[in-house]
């Protein structure tokens, strides 16, 4: 039986501790949802670079590299996309960079810029 002194110890230790984990816990959510943001950005990113070497057709690209990208919660628009150089050349490298701004789901840090580039060949 605990001494009358030691009364309410354990009340104030986990009211010194929950915030810890509870700020613990929510790290890794972010950190979790902006790995898989990366991950779908750079995947969208090479879909996209990918029609753009085969077809030269940005369009196509940027339908590409959304359809590679559905996770993404606001969608991608076409603002986010840069073609460099605008057009591809047999033989010539095509970059195809997407940005994008993640918001956090606590508010406590944020809004992260993001993006994923994808290189390709063109023609081959």
């Amino acid at each position: 039986m605990p001494r009358s002194s030691e009364r309410g110890a354990v009340a104030v230790e986990f009211a010194i501790l929950a915030p810890l984990l509870i700020m613990l816990l929510l790290g890794i959510m972010e950190f979790g949802r902006a790995y898989n943001v990366q991950v779908s950005l750079s995947n969208a990113a090479r879909e996209g670079v990918r029609v753009m070497a085969i077809s030269n057709d940005q369009t196509a690209a940027k339908t590409a590299a959304k359809s590679a990208a559905v996770s993404l919660n606001p969608q991608l628009a076409d603002t986010n996309f840069t073609f460099s150089p605008t057009s591809c050349t047999s033989g010539a490298q095509m970059s195809v960079t997407i940005k994008y701004t993640l918001s956090t789901l606590t508010g406590i840090a944020g809004p992260f810029p993001m993006q994923g580039v994808g290189v390709m060949v063109c023609g081959g």
